[in-house]
């Protein structure tokens, strides 16, 4: 079952992008080659500046980012990527436990955060986390559509739906079918 958890989990994060941003090489390094594992592309950054730089060129599904950074920290750096995309998927990865750093995050919004030492589980736990907030903010996202039909069109659309005992959405959807495939 865990295998097939994996497999399932790949297939929903290959289809998105990721950026980490990480000063310790070592840590970005091996963030970046997992990352690289789940997500179509993998970007990475060592500091703010150069991650911000990056990220106004190239703006990823999701931002790993580590809160002490040089320049400016991890919590600046989200401000900024959420003034440019205010739906932006931050998670902080980090070691600190400094709670005005953690409450400082949290007021900018991220929507998650992965303690170091990292090791596998707690990332794909975040994974998975992150998957469905995608999922759930594309059920938000989901549109719906309202037609204005003529009196007599409506009761024609009424009658047939009362007549069939189907949902007047499901005649409309059937007239459009009709319509364009013709």
């Amino acid at each position: 079952m865990y295998h097939s958890d994996l497999i399932k989990l790949t297939e929903q994060t290959k289809k998105l992008t990721a950026m980490v941003i990480e000063s310790e090489v070592v840590t970005n390094d091996f963030l970046t080659s997992t990352m690289t594992n789940f997500f179509s592309t993998v970007v990475s950054a060592h500091n703010s500046t150069e991650a911000l730089q990056l990220y106004e060129k190239n703006i990823s599904d999701i931002v790993f980012l580590e809160i002490l950074l040089s320049e400016m920290d991890g919590i600046e750096l989200s401000r900024r990527m959420r003034a440019i995309n205010p739906s932006q998927i931050i998670i902080v990865i980090s070691s600190t436990n400094d709670i005005q750093k953690i409450s400082e995050s949290i007021e900018v919004g991220v929507n998650g955060f992965i303690q170091k030492p990292l090791d596998g589980t707690k990332i794909q736990e975040m994974l998975h986390t992150i998957i469905s907030l995608i999922a759930k903010r594309k059920k938000i996202e989901t549109k719906t559509f309202s037609i204005s039909l003529p009196l007599d069109v409506y009761e024609l659309v009424d009658d047939t739906a009362k007549a069939e005992s189907i949902s007047k959405n499901a005649v409309i959807i059937r007239a459009l079918r009709f319509f364009y495939n013709q």
